[in-house]
């Protein structure tokens, strides 16, 4: 398999950035819905919350390089049974899924950095507060986070949904690109 992505064909950097991506913001949303309810005396009260903010702000960086990589190689070109509205449907989804990361992970670190406190990555390195303290701000920057979230795991569900469509329905190669199991180079 290629590096980079040719007209027909995604490459290894771009597959591997897009289920990395999923499978981290699948799993973070899944942490963060369980641990919402851990009580004061749980084992897991601290651990999970560190370990969440540990993931996200890791995410954020791999989402930076991600987009860098979009930005210097481009995506391949849409397949020719796209209609128009489904090649606008899948660049609208895309974008939207873009922006709602960059929200997640920027209200998730203001909820973490409210107090003034900086984050440590897994005791790896530490992410300062940029905002010092503001009050109220941790409220205001979970709602974010909530709806941000649950419309971004909602937004990625449907996007498989249309991927399993256009391979089980359409039988095109839509999936099969991002699996890395497409055309041929050409």
């Amino acid at each position: 398999m290629q590096v980079r992505n040719t007209a027909n064909r995604f490459g290894a950097v771009s597959i591997g950035f897009h289920w990395l991506v999923a499978a981290a913001v699948f799993g973070l949303f899944g942490l963060g819905f369980w641990m919402v309810d851990l009580s004061y005396y749980d084992d897991w009260y601290r651990t999970a919350p560190d370990i969440h903010r540990s993931v996200g702000i890791l995410l954020l960086m791999v989402m930076v390089l991600r987009l860098a990589w979009r930005i210097v190689n481009p995506v391949p070109k849409p397949l020719s049974n796209h209609s128009r509205l489904e090649v606008l449907a899948a660049h609208g989804a895309h974008l939207m899924l873009y922006v709602l990361v960059f929200v997640a992970m920027v209200s998730g670190y203001l909820i973490s950095t409210a107090d003034g406190s900086s984050i440590s990555v897994f005791d790896w390195f530490e992410v300062p507060s940029v905002t010092g303290q503001i009050k109220g701000m941790e409220d205001t920057a979970g709602l974010v986070h909530y709806w941000s979230t649950w419309a971004l795991v909602v937004l990625a569900g449907l996007h498989g949904l249309a991927a399993v469509k256009h391979h089980l329905v359409d039988r095109d190669d839509t999936l099969r690109r991002m699996l890395g199991t497409g055309p041929p180079q050409q």
